[in-house]
């Protein structure tokens, strides 16, 4: 009799530690589902940048809040057999000599820069300015074409831009901007005598911001390199949706052209300002240190989605809490909300 009337209770327990599994999955399905907060990601970030300088430096400058940094001296450098860095601190110009020329990389931010950083940089490395052919601007803020039309009217150089940015310049007008010149199209190849550079736009940074992919050499040996035309990610959440978009359009790119070299045109974003000098000591013995080799130029640009990713969601949040504090100020608002 006992027996009897303790069963019922027995097949309950057996049922529920049945379902104790499926209870537990759908919790780890509910937490998943769950809205990531923004530092969910700066925090995924940081683990996928571990103890590696490059990535680390990235998850710095992406981490709102970050100070404007000062502009130092930096002694210029070849950094490849056939690439030269001049500028400052702050802002470079990249040099790519080819066997017909010098295509340049942005053009620092005035007529001033140009002449005093610019041309005697390249000259102490042992290049003539006067062989700048092309002088292409990353993107159209005035720290990366303020000394392009010195250039132009110095050595006959032209000018490149993309269409977008060029807009951007002639609406606002600023100083120092260079004549409309050559555009810019997405994909497009330029080829100056050995060396040929493929552009692919990446707007974000600015609605025109270019990112190119190009041969470089290191004591004899061919590798690939890409420079990321913009980093700092633009206000507006709409353009970090596009921002982020043109990253992973562009990590695409970077994987089918076997990508392994990484370079910036703001040293402090990467961990290249320390790079030069441990080039230039020689600290790294025969080896580059930017080459970083296809999988960590693959984790660079995951780095910065996952960043972006998250400065998009603390956009979600701000706005959320503002939203809060407007509804908390107009109780009569919030019942109609609902209502649509």
């Amino acid at each position: 009799m006992s027996f009897g009337q303790s069963s019922p209770s027995r097949r309950a327990l057996l049922a529920a530690a049945a379902l104790l599994p499926l209870a537990g999955r759908e919790a780890e399905a509910s937490a998943a589902a769950a809205p990531k907060s923004a530092q969910h990601y700066y925090d995924r970030a940081a683990r996928l940048a571990g103890d590696d300088p490059v990535l680390r430096a990235l998850v710095k400058v992406l981490t709102p809040g970050l100070p404007m940094p000062s502009a130092k001296p930096l002694a210029p450098l070849r950094i490849f057999d056939d690439v030269a860095v001049v500028g400052t601190s702050f802002v470079q110009a990249t040099a790519l000599l080819t066997s017909q020329g010098v295509i340049l990389i942005d053009a620092m931010g005035s007529p001033d820069d140009a002449e005093k950083i610019i041309v005697p940089g390249l000259r102490s490395v042992g290049v003539d300015p006067a062989k700048i052919k092309y002088v292409v601007v990353a993107h159209g803020h005035s720290d990366h074409f303020g000394g392009a039309q010195f250039l132009a009217d110095q050595y006959g150089a032209r000018v490149m831009m993309s269409r977008a940015d060029w807009d951007v310049i002639a609406a606002e007008r600023p100083a120092n901007a260079p004549k409309r010149d050559l555009e810019i199209s997405d994909g497009q190849r330029l080829t100056l005598g050995d060396t040929t550079v493929a552009f692919h736009h990446t707007p974000g940074h600015t609605p025109g911001t270019v990112s190119p992919i190009f041969p470089v050499r290191w004591k004899g040996l061919r590798h690939t390199a890409m420079l990321w035309g913009g980093t700092a990610p633009p206000a507006a959440t709409a353009d970090k949706r596009t921002n982020l978009s043109s990253v992973l359009a562009f990590a695409s790119r970077m994987r089918q052209t076997g990508v392994d070299v990484e370079l910036n045109n703001h040293g402090g974003c990467d961990n290249s300002l320390a790079r030069i000098e441990e080039l230039r000591a020689g600290s790294t013995g025969a080896a580059n240190p930017f080459v970083i080799g296809r999988s960590r130029t693959q984790r660079f640009m995951k780095v910065m989605e996952i960043m972006l990713r998250g400065r998009i969601v603390q956009d979600q949040e701000a706005n959320a809490g503002a939203s809060s504090a407007a509804g908390a100020a107009s109780p009569g608002r919030s019942a109609h909300a609902c209502c649509g």
